[in-house]
């Protein structure tokens, strides 16, 4: 293995810059600055709209108001909504903008600075050759997508991210099927996909089986690989209460994050926000990548403190006998020095989940983007079965989401694989088979278009360009295509890179709050939300709506096959589609009426019985990854001195939402801009490095240099880069089930600049 098995102490030191709490004073001085700057009567406006959040997948808002959430409790806005608003809320991008930037010079820009051009308020096109994008009329935007997406349906694809709405999905699915092109890859691909995969062998479902209320009931989370501080701030609230009354927190993580430790929440001004109140119970640093050892040790410790559940086991699951078998014959110290935590910190673990009435287990993707992400999930939930701590209320599994609708679009059939339920609608409507060809996740969709296979790509949203590995590989591989139609609210930095090999469009789209229509969104634990019509700040703007986009481009494309696309402009009558197509999503048939949002039925387990073809769990065998990294021989360069190969987690900053960048430091983990590498002072010292040097970190498909070194609770053997940035140096490792890339895992070489 690549590290002793010596486990570290629970709580390393952090560098003098970092805060002795999360959250705190800091949000509140954000809100103030923001709400009372000249953007407060937008900002506020925005806040109290009967919208559902724009940030992450927890979910808040919709008609209970901004700062409500589906159990009715208040005061639920964080930090983070507040930053996806203001960008909201900009002004636009000049007129003459495009005239007067190259894209050669708009290609330098960082992911913040492209951000902060402002909102998109008319469409572009970039032409073959030209170095400027140029203003665009309507009439020539729909010809050459009409001409783009009549190429042959193996050879067309999209892309989408989850800031969305279900509407937006479902359209964009049904058109891309209806023409006959499965190649529906989404931002998912790239995170939960293991999650998807997995639990829908072990359950039968692709989602979370815990509700907020069924949360609210535990007296245990296990949290791991999510750092819900900077990412998830209001999951904090239920953890500060989870606390408050006696329960147990157990973090695992490779790095020591200052918010799971102590978070200051302003939803609780007395008792938590200036003194913060304690999250981790247990603080627990793996090895990255090695989360399987540590769950099967876990598993091993409750056998042997007899806390197995045969009763449940034997009556709701198969084949848990080779689980069991397998945590007992594991060797202690294969374990330990596999995941490098020692086995009194695993006994521990298991002690608080052994004696613990309910136990919920949530994790992000610290667990799933690693080459064995299918086989983490596994491990995770044969551990919530062998204690029966799933299938009732205050227990289960719980996958903690990103984007605040990437379940919804997943819900709404934009996946290559696309549920039995749904494909068996979709021929009724159409009157034909939907046998289609195996289809383009993300990472295939890269491939193919490197490959010379793909026409033509709508991006509903998101950052294809940004979000993939190996920045040079992107650029080409889109490069290839002929036509690329980006829809976004804002530029970023796909847009300048991801260029098309013939027309690249940028079409500017009204967000969620400006809708000239209502649409709805899924939270991440199975809550759909109304979002009411709104109007945008944007004067004289030529903008248009997705829903109204893609009908409109599906009308001139299909006719009136198999539905009159333009009268599904109207989103009240693509809700009616919705409910007679996606289980679970009933209810959203009388929504413009009732007001009344739910929780998809079927999906919240409190009972045990699953949807699997016996009914019962089904569990699967986790062997241990090899986590053996590469000699410094191997990344093909002279040895340098001083040098040292280490497993390289990226991750995102404190103020950033997937590939946008909000602040260009990160006041949790003391690194001031984006071009550093946090470290481990052991390491560091091993090769005769102080804070603040420069260093070189190579990768197996380019590097990086004068990168500034942070010491930071990170563990032995592991550093923490941001994404997207160093996206540049790695090439993708994928999880071969899910197709997902090994972002937090990746082997890298780091030396004296």
């Amino acid at each position: 293995m690549d590290t002793n098995s010596q486990s570290q102490p629970p709580f390393h030191e952090t560098n003098d810059q970092t805060p002795k709490i999360g959250g705190g004073l800091p949000v509140i001085e954000y809100w103030a600055k923001h709400t009372l700057s000249p953007e407060g009567t937008k900002l506020w406006k925005t806040l109290l709209h009967n919208s559902a959040c724009l940030s992450c997948s927890w979910g808040t808002g919709g008609q209970k108001g901004g700062f409500t959430n589906e159990t009715g409790e208040k005061l639920q806005r964080c930090m983070k909504s507040v930053e996806a608003i203001s960008a909201e809320i900009q002004p636009p991008v000049p007129v003459h903008f495009f005239d007067s930037h190259t894209i050669t010079e708009l290609q330098q820009l960082s992911s913040m600075e492209a951000d902060r051009l402002g909102r998109l308020s008319f469409p572009v096109i970039r032409r073959a050759g030209s170095d400027h994008y140029q203003r665009i009329s309507w009439d020539e935007i729909y010809a050459i997508a009409t001409a783009a997406f009549q190429k042959p349906p193996e050879r067309v694809a999209s892309y989408s991210s989850g800031r969305g709405s279900n509407e937006a999905a479902f359209l964009l699915q049904l058109q891309l099927r209806t023409l006959g092109s499965n190649n529906l890859a989404d931002c998912s691909d790239l995170c939960h996909a293991p999650s998807t995969v997995a639990l829908k062998e072990m359950f039968g479902t692709n989602t979370s089986i815990v509700s907020l209320e069924s949360l609210k009931q535990a007296d245990c989370v296990v949290l791991a690989g999510a750092n819900c501080s900077s990412n998830h701030p209001r999951l904090m609230n239920e953890l500060i209460k989870l606390r408050d009354k006696g329960g147990k927190v157990i973090v695992i993580n490779p790095v020591m994050e200052i918010g799971l430790v102590k978070f200051g929440s302003p939803a609780f001004p007395i008792k938590s926000l200036i003194p913060g109140s304690d999250i981790a119970s247990l603080y627990l640093q793996p090895i990255p990548g090695s989360d399987v050892a540590l769950f099967v040790g876990i598993q091993k410790a409750l056998i042997e403190q007899g806390f197995v559940n045969h009763d449940f086991l034997q009556a709701h699951t198969e084949g848990w006998e080779a689980i069991l078998e397998e945590a007992r014959s594991l060797p202690w110290e294969t374990i330990t020095t596999t995941c490098g935590v020692s086995k009194p910190e695993i006994e521990a673990a298991a002690t608080i989940i052994g004696t613990s009435k309910g136990v919920v287990f949530g994790w992000a993707m610290g667990i799933t983007q690693q080459t064995n992400g299918v086989d983490n999930v596994y491990s995770i939930a044969n551990t919530a079965l062998i204690c029966g701590q799933i299938a009732k209320m205050g227990a289960g599994v719980m996958p903690v989401r990103g984007h605040s609708n990437v379940q919804g679009f997943g819900s709404m059939g934009v996946t290559v694989k696309l549920k039995e339920e749904i494909k068996q609608s979709l021929e009724k409507l159409l009157g034909r088979s939907l046998n289609l060809p195996k289809g383009y996740h993300t990472r295939d969709l890269i491939e193919a278009a490197e490959a010379g296979k793909v026409d033509s790509l709508m991006c509903v949203g998101g950052n294809l360009y940004g979000a993939n590995p190996d920045s040079t590989q992107a650029k080409r591989a889109l490069g290839n295509i002929d036509t690329i139609i980006y829809l976004a609210t804002k530029p970023n930095i796909g847009h300048f890179n991801g260029l098309a090999k013939t027309n690249t469009i940028i079409i500017p789209v009204l967000n969620r709050f400006e809708n000239p229509h209502k649409t709805t969104v899924e939270s991440g634990n199975n809550f759909v939300r109304l979002n009411d019509e709104g109007e945008t700040h944007l004067k004289d703007a030529d903008i248009i709506s997705e829903v109204e986009f893609l009908t409109e481009l599906a009308h001139r494309l299909l006719g009136n096959y198999p539905i009159e696309w333009r009268k599904l402009q109207d989103t009240r009558y693509v809700r009616q589609l919705i409910a007679q197509t996606i289980p679970g999503y009933e209810k959203i048939a009388t929504i413009d009426d009732t007001k009344e949002e739910f929780t998809i039925s079927g999906r919240i387990v409190t009972e045990p019985h699953f949807k699997t073809s016996s009914g019962k769990a089904k569990m699967f065998p986790t062997p241990l990854p090899n986590l053996t990294l590469p000699e410094i021989k191997d990344f093909g360069i002279d040895e340098p001195a001083n040098s040292l190969v280490l497993a390289l987690m990226t991750g995102r900053s404190y103020s950033q939402h997937n590939t946008v960048v909000y602040k260009i430091g990160d006041q949790y983990r003391g690194m001031p801009h984006r071009h550093c590498i946090l470290m481990n002072r052991i390491d560091a010292e091993k090769i005769g490095l102080a804070e603040h040097d420069r260093v070189t970190v190579q990768g197996d498909a380019d590097k990086l240099d004068n990168v500034e070194l942070i010491y930071g609770a990170v563990r032995e053997g592991a550093a923490l880069m941001f994404y997207p940035e160093v996206n540049v140096i790695f090439k993708a490792r994928t999880e071969k089930r899910s197709g997902t890339p090994a972002y937090k895992r990746v082997p890298v070489l780091v030396y004296a600049k």
